[in-house]
């Protein structure tokens, strides 16, 4: 069998099994997440993984969109197929990004060696050990986090367990949402630096 390590499903539910950071919002509703992400004056940067080419990538991988540079982390190597973006080992897959943003979420399930969908327990926690674990069955499954304070989030973790056991499965994810401060927001940010800057 070609390996694309399975931690029990124990060890998933114990990725997540802490309580609750207090500041942090989590969600299954995409609707509810941008919500959050517009009432803030904020706005939605989307990695759909697409234009990255079919195949095996080594660990770390290293990509951006406009305002976030991101990475991704799993010893085994790292697999996108078709736009979709997984872990070569039945591992847990990690993400770094860089600035920490305010809110974090994506479409997070479990795939199986061929890439078919598979029922799952997915956990995803951020570092701080809050999280959320729920059953997912494809892409469509949605999961997003929101700080209500100040602090930002800047690593996430996805582990999947198989519901039925046996054969191995993997995380994987079809798009991460991040919410970043709106272009005119950034750039009255820097004009306001510029006007206090000229006066001293």
């Amino acid at each position: 069998m070609t390996s694309r390590f399975l931690a029990p499903l124990s060890a998933a539910v114990a990725l997540c099994a802490s309580a609750a950071s207090a500041g942090i919002l989590t969600t299954s509703s995409q609707t509810t997440w941008n919500f959050l992400v517009g009432n803030a004056g904020l706005t939605v940067e989307t990695e759909t993984f697409s234009g990255i080419a079919n195949g095996f990538y080594t660990s770390p991988f290293s990509s951006s969109t406009p305002s976030v540079a991101w990475s991704a982390l799993a010893s085994g190597g790292i697999v996108v197929q078709d736009g979709l973006f997984s872990t070569f080992s039945p591992e847990a897959l990690t993400f770094n990004f860089s600035p920490g943003v305010r809110g974090v979420a994506g479409n997070f399930f479990g795939t199986d060696n061929d890439f078919n969908n598979a029922a799952v327990l997915y956990a995803v926690t951020l570092s701080d050990g809050s999280g959320y674990t729920g059953i997912a069955t494809g892409p469509a499954d949605f999961t997003g986090f929101w700080s209500t304070t100040a602090a930002t989030i800047s690593t996430i973790q996805v582990a999947v367990s198989n519901i039925a056991g046996g054969s191995d499965v993997y995380p994987t994810v079809d798009n991460l949402y991040f919410a970043v401060p709106s272009p005119g927001a950034a750039a009255l940010v820097g004009l306001a630096g510029l006007v206090t800057r000229r006066r001293r």
